[in-house]
Parts: C-alpha cells; sequence; structure tokens
C-alpha cells in the first residue's frame, strides 16, 4: 500500500522548514554531489512540473552493491510499457505514433499547435497513457485532430511504428477516436455507482467480458475456509474464448512475454551480486514467479522479501499496487530499488519495537485487533531508481506485502523514501502556498518549526503501523469492499497515524519534541483535504483518485462531525476561506471515531457501510470552494503535480570486462529520458 505525498500541503510545510529540524532531514555528507548548484526543477508544462532527485550516499556503497543496484535498475526499467499497456490497450500505438512524429516531423514546429502536441506528449508520458494519472479522466489534445493528421502523414512512413505493417490510414483510423472523442474511452477506471465498472473502464485488465462475469469467475475460484489464499486476478487480464471466460497470465511465456524475458535476465545478473544467500533467495523466486505466473509462489517470494530485513539495497519489482483496477484485484506493474539510509532509520525503529503497544492502544474494538503484531520492519530508504507505477510520479511512503495473511503471519515491510521528500523540499522553496492558504502566523509559525518533521513522522505511521495494524475477522473476504476498498485503506491508514500524532507516547519516545507539534499535520492535513487537493481536479468533476477520496473523506467527516462542539470550521476573510480548528483535542476524538468505524467496515467487510461512507464524503466537491480554490492557486503559479526524472548509471570496466565501479549522474532531462526509455526498453507488441 503507498502513500502518495500530500503534494498541496507537504510542499509549503517542507519548504518552510529549511532552517529547523535538520536532523529530521537527511543531510547529505561526502557524496560527491554538489548540493550549491543541483538543479532539482527540470521541466514544466500544463498542471506538472518535473523535479529530478539525487542519490546521497551512492558513492560510498561497497562496488557490490552498487552493481546490484545497477542490475536492478535495468529490471526496474524493462517494465515500463507492461504498465503502459496496463492502463489501456492503445497507449503504446498512440505513444510510438506520437514519439515517432517528435523525432522525424521536419515541418514547422514553432506553430502553436505543434508546442500543443508536445505538451500533449509530455503529458501522456507522465501518465503513462493517454488518462491523467490522477483524475483518472483521458487528457484530451489541445490540437486539431486534423493537425494530427497532417503531421503524422508528414513523417516518412518507414521512420513511424505502423503495427504489423498498416498503413499510416489504418493506424490513425483506430487511434484518432480513441485520442480525440471525449465520449470513447472517457476513464482509465469508472467508479460510478450502478455502473458496470469493467466494462465501462478503459483499463487493459478485461476484454469483452462483465463486471458481473469477471466475479463469479472469481467467487468459483475462492474458498472461504482457506486462510491463505492467494491474491485472485492478480497478474492477469480475463478475456473470453470461444464464449468462456479465461484469464491470459503475465508471464514468461504468457502475455507480456518480452518484456518479463528481459526482467528476468537483469534479476538473475542481480542474483548473482547479491548481499546475502537470503536476498539472493529473493530474487530467485521473483524469477520462479515470473517464469510460471503462480500465484503461491509470488507468495512465497513475498514472504522471504518481507523477512529481509538484513540487506541494504533492497527492491519492488512486479505486479504490486490494485489501485487501478475497478474491482480492485488485479495490478499494475511497478519497481523501486534503493538502499537505506542508516542514521533516519532511527526513528522508523523506535515505531516498529513499540507496534504492539500502538495496536493495543487503538480506539477500535478489541474484535479487530491483532493479538501479537509480527514483523512489523521500517527504514528510511533513498531512492536510486523509479519504475512503471512508480515513475514519473512516485509515492514517498510504501508499505507491503499487501496480502493480508502474509502481515498478518510474517509482518509487513515499511519505508519513507527521504531523497525524493528532500528534492520535493529544495525545489519549493519560497513558493507562497502558506502565506496564501492557512489563516494565521500561528500555523505558519508551527509550520516553519515542525513541518518536514510531523510530515515524515505521518507517513512512517501511516506505512509502518496504519497499514499493518488490525485484522479481518474469520471468513471475510479480502476482496469484500471491492471498488471501495482502496480509499479505505488508505482512510484507515491515515486515520491511525493522525491519532497516534497527538499522543504523549510519542513524547515519550523521542520522535516529537512536544504535546504542540502534531497541531502542524493536523491543520495541514484538514486544509490539503477539505480544500486545496481541490486544485487537482477539473471543474465539474469529482474526486476519483483513492488517496484524494481518502484525505476528502477524513477532513470533510471531521468538519460535519465536528460541528455541534464547533471542532474545525471553514472560515472567511476577505472574501477568501480558510480552515480554523478551534479543539485539537477534540479532533484527535473524532479521528480516533472515524478509525473505529473505518477498521470495523475492513475487519466485517462491510460493503454498504464503506460505499456510503466514501460517496458522502469522499467523492463530492463544493463547486463555489473548488472555483475558489483554483483561482488562487492559479496566481501562485504552482504546479499541483510533481514527476521526476531519474539519474542515469553506468558499469565501469577494464580491458577485460570486469566491473570496476558504477557511477552515477543527474544531467539528463525529461524528454531525452522519455525517448531514450521508448528506444532502449520497448520490446512488446503495440496491441496485446
Amino acid at each position: 500500500m503507498k502513500k502518495v505525498i500530500l503534494m498541496l500541503t507537504a510542499l509549503s510545510l517542507l519548504a518552510a522548514c529549511n532552517n529547523s529540524n535538520q536532523a529530521d532531514k537527511q543531510v547529505p555528507v561526502d557524496d560527491g554531489i554538489d548540493y550549491a548548484t543541483f538543479e532539482y526543477k527540470v521541466d514544466r508544462f500544463a498542471d506538472i512540473e518535473i523535479l529530478r532527485y539525487p542519490v546521497p550516499g551512492f558513492n560510498s556503497l561497497s562496488l557490490q552493491q552498487k552493481e546490484l543496484i545497477y542490475y536492478l535498475s535495468q529490471a526496474a526499467l524493462e517494465g515500463r510499457d507492461i504498465l503502459w499497456d496496463q492502463h489501456n490497450r492503445y497507449n503504446l500505438t498512440i505513444r510510438r505514433v506520437c514519439e515517432g512524429v517528435y523525432e522525424n516531423y521536419m515541418g514547422d514546429k514553432s506553430s502553436e499547435n505543434w508546442k500543443h502536441f508536445e505538451t500533449y506528449l509530455k503529458r501522456i508520458w507522465m501518465a503513462n497513457g493517454i488518462h491523467h494519472h490522477y483524475s483518472e479522466d483521458k487528457i484530451i489534445p489541445e490540437f486539431p485532430q486534423d493537425y494530427f493528421v497532417s503531421i503524422v502523414k508528414g513523417v516518412d512512413p518507414g521512420r513511424m511504428p505502423f503495427r504489423d505493417g498498416m498503413a499510416a490510414d489504418e493506424t490513425l483510423n483506430e487511434i484518432l477516436p480513441v485520442m480525440f472523442d471525449p465520449n470513447v474511452m472517457p476513464k482509465r477506471m469508472n467508479q460510478t455507482p450502478g455502473a458496470d465498472i469493467v466494462a465501462n473502464s478503459a483499463v487493459n485488465f478485461y476484454e469483452g467480458v462483465t463486471q458481473k462475469e469477471v466475479e463469479d469467475f472469481y467467487n468459483a475460484m475462492k474458498d472461504s475456509n482457506d486462510n491463505t489464499p492467494v491474491s485472485y486476478g492478480l497478474n492477469s487480464k480475463v478475456t473470453k474464448e470461444n464464449g468462456v471466460v479465461t484469464e491470459q497470465v503475465w508471464k514468461l511465456g504468457g502475455m507480456y512475454d518480452k518484456a518479463i524475458e528481459r526482467i528476468i535476465g537483469w534479476l538473475e545478473k542481480a542474483a548473482v551480486v547479491a548481499e546475502n544467500d537470503q536476498q539472493k533467495e529473493v530474487i530467485n523466486t521473483l524469477v520462479s514467479y515470473y517464469q510460471t505466473g503462480d500465484l503461491k509462489t509470488f507468495d512465497d517470494y513475498s514472504v522471504k522479501w518481507v523477512t529481509d530485513t538484513a540487506s541494504r539495497v533492497d527492491f519492488i519489482n512486479g505486479f504490486i499496487e490494485t489501485y487501478t483496477d475497478p474491482l480492485g484485484m488485479k495490478a499494475t506493474w511497478e519497481s523501486m530499488v534503493n538502499f537505506k539510509s542508516e542514521e533516519a532509520s532511527e526513528r522508523t525503529r523506535i515505531i516498529s519495537e513499540n507496534a504492539q503497544w500502538f495496536e493495543d492502544n487503538s480506539p477500535v474494538d478489541d474484535r479487530f485487533k491483532k493479538e501479537e503484531v509480527k514483523g512489523v520492519s521500517a527504514k528510511v530508504i533513498t531512492a536510486a531508481m523509479l519504475g512503471g507505477d512508480c515513475y514519473p510520479a512516485t509515492p514517498i511512503g510504501i508499505n507491503l506485502p499487501n496480502s493480508n495473511w502474509i502481515r498478518r503471519d510474517h509482518g509487513s515491510k515499511s519505508v519513507t523514501i527521504d531523497n525524493i521528500t528532500f528534492a520535493y523540499d529544495k525545489a519549493a522553496e519560497g513558493n507562497g502556498f502558506k502565506e496564501e492558504f492557512m489563516w494565521s502566523d500561528t500555523e505558519r509559525e508551527r509550520a516553519k518549526k515542525y513541518g518536514t518533521l510531523t510530515d515524515n513522522l505521518h507517513t512512517d505511521l501511516h506505512e509502518c503501523l496504519g497499514h499493518g495494524s488490525g485484522k479481518l475477522l474469520p471468513g471475510v473476504d479480502g476482496d469484500a469492499l471491492r471498488a471501495y476498498g482502496s480509499p479505505l485503506e488508505e482512510t484507515r491508514a491515515d486515520l491511525f497515524a493522525l491519532y497516534y500524532l497527538a499522543d504523549p507516547k510519542l513524547v515519550e519516545l523521542g520522535l516529537l519534541p512536544d504535546n504542540e507539534a502534531y497541531k502542524t499535520e493536523y491543520y495541514g492535513y484538514i486544509m490539503n483535504g477539505a480544500m486545496t487537493q481541490l486544485t487537482r481536479i477539473q471543474p465539474g468533476k469529482d474526486i476519483e483518485q483513492a488517496h484524494m477520496r481518502n484525505r476528502a473523506l477524513i477532513s470533510n467527516w471531521v468538519i460535519e462531525n465536528g460541528k455541534a462542539d464547533n471542532v474545525v470550521e471553514l472560515q472567511q476573510r476577505d472574501g477568501k476561506t480558510y480552515v480554523v480548528i478551534n479543539d485539537y483535542d477534540k479532533l484527535r476524538s473524532l479521528f480516533g471515531e472515524l478509525l473505529a468505524e473505518v477498521q470495523r467496515i475492513k475487519s466485517e467487510g462491510d460493503y454498504e457501510a464503506g460505499k456510503n461512507l466514501v460517496e458522502k464524503y469522499g467523492v463530492k466537491v463544493n463547486a463555489n470552494l473548488h472555483k475558489e480554490v483554483l483561482a488562487r492557486y492559479e496566481a501562485l503559479n504552482i504546479a499541483p503535480y510533481k514527476g521526476f526524472v531519474n539519474p542515469v548509471y553506468k558499469l565501469v570496466t577494464d580491458d577485460k570486462g570486469k566491473v570496476t565501479d558504477v557511477t552515477v549522474s543527474y544531467d539528463e532531462n525529461y524528454v531525452n529520458q522519455q525517448l531514450r526509455y521508448s528506444r532502449q526498453y520497448s520490446v512488446l507488441p503495440l496491441k496485446n
């Protein structure tokens, strides 16, 4: 389970903390990076800013560790096209045609239409497809269809990736409606209540089947008495063959074969230079899973991965998160390569060592608490490479594995990604956000004093304890909440973190300096969930993305349910709306009350209660407030979405081919990186 960065508040809070809490920030030392001249900002277009992140400490790793990171990084890039195809079956054709035009068109490149075309290509790179990475809405080109036809036909056909020998006209006839018609595949994931969310979603997880057919297909496989069930449907596409519902498994020799073959090749190289025997076994088991597609092997891999706490270099690679599947079953491909930040991991060590205390003292019903919290490990990491669904946009924290029984029996592994938040921090300096949206100097001064600390600690608690807390009652299906499972799971983890941020235990453990610091995160969270995250929503649209629904749900629920005691309110001043928190103690009580209900919903698999909670508080947008927020945000000229370019690693070898070093550089720009990735890591057919 990921925690996507709270972009709208976190940037302002992080930016406000440049002169305080330095012990809590990753302060790079002696790693060959000139931070005085390091360029964090790379590109800006539409509602997106592209950044780069440093990898402090890489040069101090052993040669074996650096070589391991290199091979794992190559494996992280080989799955890029899998994700593109998962998002929509026309994505690869559209991207490659657009890239062919971009690189080979010799006509006028100074016109407004060409500039709109460039922006469109940059936007779909960011989204890994033609649907917005957050809103799920199709990205409609701002250039005319006839202009696109003219520039496609203006390129030598020999330089264009027309599928299976198709001519330009045939290819255009196939993709033009998908690109330009707002009624064709309008939503990557349709979550409209009452609609067939399978048939009406543009993702490539299903083809020619209905929601009921898919649900019946998997329900027939499940055994309610199985206490260690596999994650049914995690790594396959559901289709019909001769009228019979079936799966196309993503494995070697199956769907996505060519990309998976290359992923395996790099993983096999990584296994040779693994840090220890356990890590080597983790990698080899992942290879076996890719070779067979067997979900029991995936569970075996997950158990071995979560119990490997000795290796400093670590990675995620595979079909992991189910946020993009309307049924919450099928996983997109993602990867991240990282290594442990030793000093910064002290706070997560303290949290994980006290996991049982937090579980025992949670405000949820005792029936839903774990009697024994097992295997909770947490660390602060330095990201070395982002891939698949972690690129270009990336989370700042991750908690895995997602299997409920593995978490129950073997625990979970949680990470907070320090160098990513560091890059956000540096890129956001002086953006004016807190001056525009915070109610008073009291909130601004708290943010300056405590902002980085409480934001990082919220991530730690969310990932390390929130996702790992609680249990399902016997016989409850882990998929019982269906499309509402992801936003409710993120709600549960956020509430757990919010509730405990105000607990005196954190001061006792030395994680917070005093009982005042938590107010910074409380204020920023409500401001973001109720107001400022609305800048990511187009006028007239509902909230679609799981994390945004989660934050809206929590914020709107506490505002409504705290009205009688005037706990939180939206106040007007000089024609602008602000969040005002009048009683922080009662706000914490409200967080606890909501946490208890959300945990009950998950533990009992109460679909109707979960649906009602999300639909009532997490979906709809106040049109007047939305319009105001958009106007105020536009005046600040801050891009609401951030993505990253990766560093570039190169092997250094001697005249006998022996690896003597691995270098890292940070000078590749966004366009060049995307085009290079398309040349080097694109082996799938245009249609899969």
